[in-house]
């Protein structure tokens, strides 16, 4: 009878572990920000709270709104950005404001009629409390919603909180420093185009550069990520946007996102964004093809809808590549220019009158033209030189994690 408790031990020791090696793995587990309930729930009791959120803002499978809400928080209202709060509308669709059916709280739209709360949207508002994903690209915009909201407390005298996550790419800073001529909705500071940093981290730099409106700073508590270092390989729980929608597509996107501002299709109207390329020009000259189609909530009117396209299929690349030389992949851009017969159009996707989507995308005048003139990669990583080793160097003042 006694062999029973011991068979039974030996059992749970070995598939749970013993108490002291379960104990050690929650030491080592990365915990984001919202996961550490214990310390920000003191922050919020007694108080009007807003968030701006989206579907990855959660603590473990529960939205975090939903998961507040139950506990007793008193959240009067959410902000909501690209693709609104519970992520339903197509990318760069304009989002209304709407009455949350879940958990029936208000729900104010930042992407638009507005990108910024007004002092009317604060006037009931204590603190307002940011936990967004961010991917670690300038031209994703949630780090421009994050400095509008700075912006918005430090004018209405609010606290801000910010619930860090990791950085998926944040094991690498590459690419041009935003020339600030060529800023827009899709690169508002000078940063290259993969930054290397945490929200909490671009908090810090927008305050300490002085990014801010007339150059104030916003006093913001940050709730770091625990158990983590930037060359941490990390998995998004749940996809930051439709349309990055696969750990794939996420660590490809600082390389092809910039096949925006060209005339190929790089996965949109497909359910593989950011992992295919190709267009009907290029038929002889790849085998690999697909069609673009309209998808609702991804995108509804995809560039050669309906047409075949063909080019670079990149879902089973090795990105691990990507983490050995930790640099933007440059020679599909170089590759495809080459292969397309109609070298004249290659960047005519235009995104205004003054300059092509690329000069907002990669951030610098010279990429177009050395992409035509044939220079080689070096040629051009030399020319975004010394800004991003200058931007390398400031960046260490600000990192939370090594």
């Amino acid at each position: 009878m006694k062999l029973i408790p011991i068979v039974f031990l030996t059992f749970f020791l070995h598939f749970c572990g013993s108490p002291r090696q379960v104990q050690s793995e929650k030491e080592t587990r990365i915990l984001t920000g919202a996961d550490q309930t214990e310390k920000y729930l003191p922050l919020l009791n007694g108080k009007r709270v807003a968030i701006m959120a989206n579907p990855t803002t959660v603590i473990g499978n529960t939205h975090l709104v939903d998961s507040l809400q139950k506990r007793g928080v008193n959240i009067v209202k959410v902000f909501g950005p690209e693709h609104g709060f519970r992520g339903n509308a197509s990318a760069g669709v304009h989002v209304a404001d709407e009455t949350d059916p879940i958990t029936g709280i208000p729900v104010i739209s930042l992407y638009g009629a507005k990108n910024k709360p007004s002092k009317q949207d604060l006037a009931d508002v204590d603190i307002l409390l940011y936990d967004l994903q961010d991917v670690g690209c300038r031209f994703y915009t949630n780090i421009n919603a994050l400095a509008r909201l700075m912006d918005a407390c430090h004018e209405n005298g609010k606290e801000m909180l910010i619930l860090d996550r990791p950085n998926p790419n944040g094991y690498f800073v590459d690419g041009p420093v935003l020339d600030m001529k060529f800023k827009s909705g899709i690169g508002m500071f000078p940063i290259p185009i993969a930054h290397g940093l945490t929200v909490g981290e671009f908090a810090q730099m927008v305050n300490g550069e002085g990014w801010l409106s007339n150059k104030v700073k916003c006093p913001v508590t940050i709730i770091p990520v625990a158990n983590y270092t930037h060359d941490m390989p990390y998995t998004l729980p749940v996809k930051p946007s439709p349309n990055l929608n696969t750990q794939q597509s996420i660590l490809l996107y600082p390389s092809t996102c910039l096949f925006e501002g060209t005339f190929l299709n790089h996965g949109r109207g497909t359910y593989f964004p950011f992992t295919i390329i190709g267009s009907p020009a290029l038929k002889g000259k790849y085998e690999f093809s697909f069609t673009p189609t309209g998808i609702k909530g991804m995108s509804e009117t995809p560039l050669f809808m309906n047409q075949l396209c063909y080019g670079l299929d990149l879902r089973n690349y090795d990105v691990a590549e990507l983490r050995k030389t930790k640099q933007i992949n440059l020679q599909w851009m170089i590759e495809l220019y080459k292969a397309s017969p109609n070298k004249e159009q290659f960047f005519d996707n235009k995104l205004s009158k003054e300059m092509g989507v690329i000069e907002k995308l990669t951030g610098h005048a010279l990429f177009r033209q050395q992409i035509m003139e044939g220079k080689s990669e070096k040629e051009i990583r030399a020319s975004w030189e010394p800004g991003l080793s200058a931007y390398k160097t400031m960046r260490k003042k600000y990192l939370l994690y090594p």
